[in-house]
């Protein structure tokens, strides 16, 4: 749900959870490479406003997290959103007519142990800061064995030292609660079941915990369900169940041997739902707007490139768009249109990456901001109309360019001369 957050508007932090200092040294070291520093840094900030007895924050103004973290409204939106999605933080909201009331429930992260055999945050992690790094923080995490030998065990027991007494009745106390990040249902579990004989599987071959872990590697390794279905075949075992290592591990082989052996990143996500535009525009520039957004940036550099894969070398430039520049799927695909289409079909890094250096320091993070920012920045094409004798200059400037591409009222002579190079968006 998108709702505008003014900064007057109030909010109230409720602690859900028993937080340690532990809990900090995870989420800097394990979090913070997946959801940034920004997120972490609010995270920590709601932390700081709860009270004394660490359950209940006074009611704030975001406005007094604008000037904590000395950040823009819209870049704390989206850091929230980042602990929200990775299971930190669940916000609500009461809708008032001049202000609206926020409530932000904390919620532990998970454990070391938990963070690392986790089949999503751990393969993030690692893609994020590279094997080397990865292999030290596990080093790190590592339980620590001290021999004992020639030692003499005098440890005492419970009945050694107390008494039993009757318990007293106690009402439900606070523990540590997490929740861990969330994820749509991406695969039809009901075609899954209908494709594999029943003789494979039982009722509990599908159960809540499973199709999670099939959820959240169709989500990393953007797999679909007919492909799933093949995995999963592969992952039953004698007994009717899924063997959930080798489900993991079959589901990392098959991108792995799909994609020359890469990891999985982000230039094969689309746009998040909460950055895209409304649904209802018809317009021609409508229909490309929702063709950046839901084509990965993989995908829509093979289109440019007529249906053959990118280099390596195109891949890591996009990889770094997403990394390094933290620009979203929709508006990596936006610059590269616009850098191919005026570069005479090259990827040049060292101009897509100025124009990305600009897009990150204005925060711009949807499609539409994009083509317009674009706009302004090669006001000399902008100003061509969608003439006879212009044609060869619109053919140079991308398509979305065109000033009458919002219009109802197009000519013929115009639609044709879009004709060629709107295509591909349809």
């Amino acid at each position: 749900m998108n709702i505008n957050v003014l900064p007057a508007d109030i909010y109230t932090v409720v602690n859900q959870t028993v937080l340690t200092d532990q809990d900090k040294k995870i989420l800097i070291s394990l979090y913070q490479p997946i959801i940034g520093a920004d997120a972490i840094s609010l995270y920590l900030s709601f932390w700081s406003d709860l009270d004394k007895s660490e359950f209940m924050s006074e009611d704030y103004t975001h406005h007094h997290l604008m000037v904590i973290l000395k950040s823009r409204l819209d870049k704390i939106i989206e850091a929230r959103r980042s602990l929200e999605a990775i299971g930190l933080l669940k916000s609500f909201v009461r809708k008032n007519d001049n202000l609206n009331e926020y409530i932000y429930e904390l919620y532990s992260p998970l454990s070391a142990v938990e963070f690392f055999n986790h089949p999503v945050l751990s393969i993030l992690l690692r893609n994020n800061i590279g094997e080397e790094e990865y292999k030290s923080l596990i080093n790190n995490y590592k339980k620590r064995v001290i021999r004992k030998e020639g030692y003499e065990e005098i440890t005492s027991s419970m009945n050694q030292n107390f008494k039993s007494i009757p318990s007293t009745s106690l009402e439900e106390i606070r523990k540590e609660e997490k929740i861990g990040p969330t994820f749509e249902d991406r695969i039809d579990f009901d075609l899954v079941m209908k494709s594999i004989p029943s003789g494979l599987i039982n009722a509990r071959t599908f159960n809540k915990r499973v199709k999670s872990v099939i959820n959240q590697l169709s989500f990393v390794y953007n797999i679909d369900t007919i492909k799933m279905i093949e995995i999963i075949r592969l992952s039953i075992d004698d007994g009717g169940l899924i063997n959930k290592e080798k489900l993991i591990e079959s589901s990392r082989k098959s991108y792995e041997f799909n994609n020359n052996g890469r990891l999985p990143t982000l230039i094969y996500r689309t746009q998040p739902e909460y950055l895209k535009t409304p649904e209802g525009d018809t317009s021609n520039k409508a229909k490309i707007i929702k063709f950046f957004e839901n084509t990965t940036p993989n995908d829509f550099l093979k289109l440019k490139n007529k249906g053959v894969a990118p280099s390596k070398y195109d891949l890591q430039t996009l990889e770094n768009l997403a990394l390094n520049f933290e620009l979203s799927p929709g508006v990596i695909n936006v610059l590269v249109d616009f850098c191919i289409r005026v570069n005479d079909g090259k990827l040049t890094r060292n101009y897509i990456e100025t124009i990305a250096t600009s897009f990150k320091r204005k925060g711009i993070k949807v499609v539409p901001d994009a083509m317009e920012e674009l706009k302004k920045a090669y006001k000399k094409k902008t100003s061509v109309t969608v003439k006879k004798e212009s044609k060869k200059d619109i053919k140079e400037m991308p398509v979305w360019m065109n000033k009458n591409l919002e219009s109802s009222e197009m000519s013929e002579e115009d639609l044709k001369a879009l004709e060629e190079e709107f295509k591909e968006f349809r």
